[in-house]
């Protein structure tokens, strides 16, 4: 964001708009208050600022001041609460989900990485929240809008369930998540793939004699696989749990790479 967003005619708006709302709480103000105030806000949208006046006027008890505005123009940037954020980072324990994530996720994530690895959660869950609010607040201080990024699980299907379910709250943009939709699109396009598709979806479609031969060689493989060894398993296990460290080890990288070049800024 930027003073651009607003020109002169809409910062003298503004002003108006904050002498208004003084005058509908009970208060007198000053003009030249009221313009120190619009100069103040005009990095923010016109339309955000004018719902955070109204906030204001069904909600503060007492004269308006800047702080009231700014808090409610701030919460209404779309970067969760501390606790929507703390479960969304704990989704990034499963490898196979697909997690749409803010960079301040992302950065408090790897603060409380060494904790959380510790085994200790209740402590890491503080120590996020404490790191969580410390760099939203830095974002809004620097009037940074809210970034969200998807990053990407190993399950196809949870994959789009998490980018369209991100487009409808409106956390990705609609062109972004419709490319990332055709990207992982998953439908098939022959016989045999719908035979495929139609085994996960509990759907009878009938594949040919190859594909059928090579269904049961997999069916056989699932059944040998439930009657592995209790060592077999834990060679599974551990290389799931690889796959997960290697996953949070992408995630702390990127996070330092954000913090780079915040501190570059």
């Amino acid at each position: 964001m930027n003073t651009s967003e607003m020109n002169d005619q809409q910062v003298a708006g503004l002003a108006a708009a904050i002498c208004a709302t003084a005058e509908a709480m009970g208060q007198e103000m000053n003009p030249g208050t009221a313009a120190m105030m619009a100069e103040d806000l005009c990095a923010y949208p016109v339309p955000v600022v004018k719902a955070a006046l109204k906030a204001c006027r069904f909600e503060v008890k007492g004269k308006l001041a800047m702080a009231d505005i700014l808090q409610r123009v701030q919460t209404s940037d779309g970067r969760p609460g501390k606790d929507e954020a703390w479960a969304i980072a704990m989704t990034t324990n499963d490898e196979y989900e697909t997690v749409v994530l803010t960079d301040e996720i992302q950065l408090a994530l790897a603060a409380a990485k060494p904790i959380l690895d510790g085994g200790d959660k209740i402590g890491a869950r503080m120590a996020f929240i404490d790191a969580y609010q410390r760099f939203v607040g830095q974002s809004r201080e620097d009037a940074k809008p809210v970034n969200w990024h998807v990053s990407v699980g190993f399950d196809a299907n949870r994959r789009i369930q998490a980018v369209t379910k991100a487009m409808e709250l409106k956390r990705i943009p609609r062109e972004h998540a419709q490319k990332y939709l055709a990207d992982l699109s998953v439908e098939p396009i022959t016989e045999d793939g719908r035979a495929i598709a139609g085994l996960l979806a509990g759907t009878v479609t009938k594949p040919e004699p190859a594909l059928r031969q090579k269904l049961e060689l997999v069916k056989s493989s699932m059944l040998e696989m439930r009657k592995a060894s209790a060592e077999q398993k834990d060679e599974i296990r551990i290389a799931a749990a690889n796959e997960l460290a290697d996953r949070r080890a992408l995630l702390i990288r990127q996070a330092q790479e954000l913090e780079a070049k915040r501190a570059a800024q």
